[in-house]
């Protein structure tokens, strides 16, 4: 599912940047989700009913969409940056042959920052009022959750600095990577050792 988010953000993307360049880049991170995917896929015989509410299935759809847009605003901040430093050094490569120029790349990263901004929103939405329909016991202070509001509040102060003009190029490519890097480390290690009700046994 994650493979298809990640084809479907990028389609927008692409749509809206107008550019096109990119997609071996990040079609190949499609290919690596699904192939874990297909790798670590389970049968699930019984659907749980907690897993039948309009409203997990809202959450989830989101915050697949949410995750790939995160994920592709990273992988966009790491191609910034190797071009940016390929032209820096004069050495113009495979990576300055194959990607657009780097006021582009800024522009598709900040498209796939602010999908990955209204999607987490949607998706903490829909998370919030799902979570007492489902485990009637748990609290919000759940370290998942308050990390998954932390990466939407990093995404949020990057959204409103750059309409500012405070944060732009480099920083903010290197604040999209930052936030995959949270987002990653929220979604395995908080997710697997700290959530109480993120894991489904």
């Amino acid at each position: 599912m994650l493979a298809l988010s990640v084809s479907i953000t990028y389609g927008v993307i692409e749509r809206r940047s107008k550019a096109k360049e990119t997609g071996y880049f990040i079609l190949n991170i499609a290919f690596f989700f699904q192939l874990i995917s297909s790798v670590l896929i389970r049968d699930v015989t019984v659907v749980p009913e907690i897993f039948k509410s309009f409203w997990f299935g809202l959450h989830i759809t989101n915050a697949l969409l949410g995750y790939a847009s995160i994920t592709i605003s990273a992988a966009y901040g790491l191609l910034y940056l190797m071009l940016y430093h390929e032209i820096k050094a004069h050495q113009f490569g495979t990576v300055y042959k194959k990607l657009p120029n780097l006021e582009t790349l800024e522009r598709m990263n900040f498209i796939a920052i602010t999908l990955a901004f209204i999607f987490l929103s949607l998706a903490i939405t829909a998370g919030v009022i799902w979570l007492p329909l489902a485990f009637p016991g748990n609290s919000y202070a759940d370290p998942k959750l308050i990390g998954t509001a932390s990466i939407w509040l990093i995404y949020g102060v990057g959204i409103i600095s750059k309409m500012r003009g405070v944060l732009r190029g480099r920083s903010l490519m290197v604040l999209s990577i930052c936030a995959f890097a949270a987002a990653a480390f929220s979604m395995t290690i908080v997710n697997l050792f700290f959530s109480n009700f993120h894991h489904f046994n």
